[in-house]
């Protein structure tokens, strides 16, 4: 790909102790859990692109749907003829895509950087986004503020960060004021973001979305456990385990399970530590918050944002809320 290139951010400690760390934390809390942000090495988001692609997953397909018919609107919030359009987690690029080609097509100037943590996401950009001359695209492999810290020592220009997906809903009502505020802390006055939401809906899709025909989500949340016999030297039995996704109403969010379906000893070696499981015992792996349009107007005023615009497909399934940092009011 002509114009890009790749760069690695490395922490201070090393992605292997890290995980070792949270899965000794998980392991060892009561109900058992494992973060999300490990569903995403090279083999799982290569399964979580063949989710998206499925008919149960609406998700995606809708979200392509807003971006496809709102890409040209997108860029009149933006007068600067330059600017950088930072992604956290870019995926396949496909509805990256659209997004600079609205850029693009209203003569812009644009800096792309994906931040992933997987490489494999970089190499299918190569495959995905169009080269033009006004396009410099620079990969980032590394986790989200981190990526977003190295840039904002690195450029001065306007900034648009786009969190689409609906990765907003990994993380809890505390969590994502949390996130947002080291979001906004990580931009200047006047920037810009667009996050994916997925609203509230009939209770029957939401489940199919997450219990997929294919039995694509069971081969994605499995392959957790298999990363960590892969990488922490564990001894899983992925065929003593089964996956169970639901949604829960008092949250507003589907909830993703590993069952253990017997008793059963795992050691992991990296961590020199045996985990004991009972039959039918939880493996809590992610929850998926879904929103009212209250609840995103909510959110972004309680984070220092205001409110431009909500891009919404006609079934309102899904939203895409673009934000702008106000600072010093």
């Amino acid at each position: 790909m002509e114009n890009s290139k790749l760069i690695n951010e490395d922490g201070k400690i090393s992605h292997k102790e890290q995980f070792a760390i949270d899965v000794l934390t998980g392991l060892c809390s009561s109900p058992k859990q494992l973060p999300s942000k490990y569903f995403y090495d090279d083999i799982g988001s290569d399964i979580f692109q063949k989710i998206t692609n499925h008919d149960d997953y609406y998700l995606t397909r809708t979200e392509f749907e807003i971006l496809s018919k709102f890409k040209n609107d997108i860029p009149d919030y933006v007068e600067e003829d330059e600017i950088d359009i930072i992604e956290l987690g870019a995926g396949d690029g496909h509805k990256s895509q659209l997004i600079l080609q609205g850029f693009l097509n209203k003569g812009k100037r644009v800096n792309y950087y994906p931040i992933d943590i997987s490489s494999e996401a970089m190499d299918q950009l190569k495959k995905t986004i169009t080269p033009h001359e006004n396009l410099m695209i620079n990969g980032i492999v590394a986790e989200y503020l981190m990526g977003l810290r190295f840039l904002r020592k690195k450029s001065k220009n306007k900034q648009i960060v786009l969190f689409l997906g609906s990765n907003i809903g990994n993380f809890d009502r505390v969590q994502n004021q949390a996130f947002l505020r080291q979001l906004w802390n990580s931009l200047n006055t006047d920037d810009l973001v667009l996050i994916g939401f997925d609203l509230k809906k009939s209770v029957p899709i939401l489940t199919t979305a997450y219990n997929d025909s294919a039995g694509l989500t069971r081969d994605f949340n499995l392959n957790l456990l298999h990363r960590i016999n892969t990488e922490l030297g564990g001894n899983f039995d992925l065929n003593k385990f089964d996956h169970f996704g639901c949604y829960n109403p008092v949250l507003g969010a589907m909830q993703s399970y590993l069952i253990s379906n017997e008793p059963q000893k795992v050691y992991i070696g990296e961590i020199q530590r045996s985990f004991l499981f009972d039959a039918s015992e939880p493996i809590h792996l992610e929850h998926s918050f879904k929103y009212l349009r209250s609840d995103i107007s909510y959110l972004c005023e309680q984070t220092g944002f205001s409110l431009e615009n909500n891009f919404a497909d006609d079934n309102e399934y899904f939203i895409d809320s673009l934000w702008k940092v106000a600072k010093g009011v």
